[in-house]
């Protein structure tokens, strides 16, 4: 994945995750229990912390390119739809099969995480 995908997926994520906490926050709250809420507000937060990850991928591979680092802003990517995405779904239908998907992303992350770990003392 180039910089520039990169950063403009974390732009979308970033402005989803924004549209993502106020919806649950206003048109939510009253329609989802406490637990329901609780794990849509989990997705979000992770969209985001993932979404800064990738901001970070993207400035580094400015100048310190590599198949780990294009590895790692692919798993940070699909882990946000995976993880945040099947939260939402979770959240939303109550069908708590989604929730299967969830650690598929969360291991997405893990991976995307020690790419990064591997491609920094290889390369900084």
């Amino acid at each position: 994945m180039n910089p520039k995908l990169m950063l403009m997926l974390a732009a979308l994520y970033g402005f989803v995750g924004v549209a993502c906490g106020a919806f649950g926050s206003h048109a939510l709250r009253a329609r989802l229990t406490p637990e329901m809420l609780a794990v849509w507000r989990t997705g979000v937060e992770y969209q985001f912390w993932h979404a800064l990850a990738l901001i970070a991928v993207a400035l580094l591979a400015m100048s310190r390119p590599g198949p780990l680092l294009n590895a790692a802003g692919w798993s940070f990517a699909i882990g946000v739809l995976l993880f945040s995405g099947s939260l939402y779904a979770l959240s939303l239908s109550g069908v708590r099969v989604l929730g299967a998907v969830t650690p598929f992303g969360g291991l997405l992350f893990l991976i995307g995480w020690a790419l990064l770990l591997v491609h920094a003392a290889r390369t900084l």
